[in-house]
């Protein structure tokens, strides 16, 4: 890392103070009592200050998807003062091995109750030893179908759908965008925050992994062991890898946000390039000095709410009909 960007003071604080386990050597049952004690702080009131306060005219609850073989839990944000049926966003978090729905709270509250819309954020299946990525990705795929499908009990309209994911969520959604297209259905719009596009061996050859291998949120020994997990022997790399997608034409616009200061910058950026090259409309936002996830810390990376605001504007633009309540809302995220 260099001498000229450098994290946010508070994610400084935030690393010395929890420390860094040995990511090598990790077994299944250290990696499990890990990522349950991780995802309680996460889910913590006392944890808010980091993660950010939820937007008060937005209601906010558990929920179970019974899917044919599985039931998973969502978490769903629906704007307190509206009626009628709502725009969809299918939102993935990010974390790999790690990770809840819970620890999106302050963006997915305020895109509800701003835009409006219903979020619907998927508690997807976590990589462990027993569980690969492929697993989380068919998780966000079909919870966004059974949604769609059961629009009417959803009080979604399945005609203005938009898909948000970061960081192994914006690989999940970016899966998603594709098979929608092949499947025909209306995603309009796809926002990717420091996604993870690439699962082969190359993204370990990428200059920001390299550059950034000891950043303060996420570093190359955790990538090596989220490859471990995500793409085990026998796994093709590729066909988990939106980077490597055979044809990107015809997929949702994307809004591609990339923190400077993260070791797979470069996937977001890359992929970005290959959507543009495809013809897919692509805006590629950087942000200087932001380390990866910071947008579930905006109480110590102050760049978070300013990529809040551009994405809530970019869906805005894309699957909200213009009222006259959308341009108060404009007006209320710009002050």
């Amino acid at each position: 890392m260099d001498d000229v960007e450098r994290p946010p003071l508070g994610v400084r604080l935030l690393r010395a103070l929890r420390g860094e386990p040995d990511w090598s050597a990790m077994t299944a049952e250290e990696l499990a009592a890990f990522r349950d004690a991780e995802n309680r702080k996460r889910s913590s009131r006392l944890l808010r200050v980091v993660t950010g306060f939820p937007d008060g005219d937005a209601e906010i609850r558990w929920q179970e998807v019974a899917l044919p073989d599985r039931v998973l839990p969502v978490r769903v944000y629906r704007p307190t003062h509206r009626s009628g049926d709502l725009p969809l966003v299918l939102h993935v978090h990010g974390g790999g091995f790690v990770g809840t729905a819970a620890q999106s709270d302050w963006v997915n509250s305020h895109l509800a109750a701003r835009l409006p819309a219903l979020v619907v954020s998927v508690e997807h299946r976590l990589l462990a030893p027993d569980t690969t990525l492929s697993a989380g990705v068919d998780d966000g795929w079909d919870v966004l179908r059974h949604v769609v499908r059961h629009a009417a009990d959803w009080r979604v309209d399945p005609t203005r759908i938009a898909v948000f994911g970061e960081s192994t969520g914006g690989l999940i959604v970016a899966l998603a965008a594709i098979r929608a297209r092949d499947a025909g259905l209306p995603v309009r719009a796809q926002v990717l925050v420091n996604p993870v596009t690439d699962l082969t061996e190359e993204a370990f050859d990428h200059a920001s992994m390299k550059r950034h291998a000891h950043s303060p949120t996420l570093t190359a020994e955790q990538m090596r062991l989220f490859h471990r997990l995500a793409v085990p022997p026998g796994t093709d790399p590729r066909a988990l890898s939106p980077l490597h997608a055979d044809d990107l034409s015809g997929v949702a616009p994307a809004l591609v946000v990339v923190p400077t200061l993260d070791p797979v910058a470069d996937h977001g950026r890359r992929y970005a390039d290959r959507l543009r090259e495809s013809g897919t409309p692509a805006r590629l936002t950087e942000h200087r000095g932001a380390p990866h996830g910071f947008l579930s810390m905006p109480g110590v990376v102050p760049r978070a709410k300013a990529a809040r605001a551009e994405i809530a504007g970019f869906l805005r633009d894309h699957v909200v009909p213009v009222t006259g309540d959308v341009v108060a809302k404009e007006h209320d995220d710009r002050h």
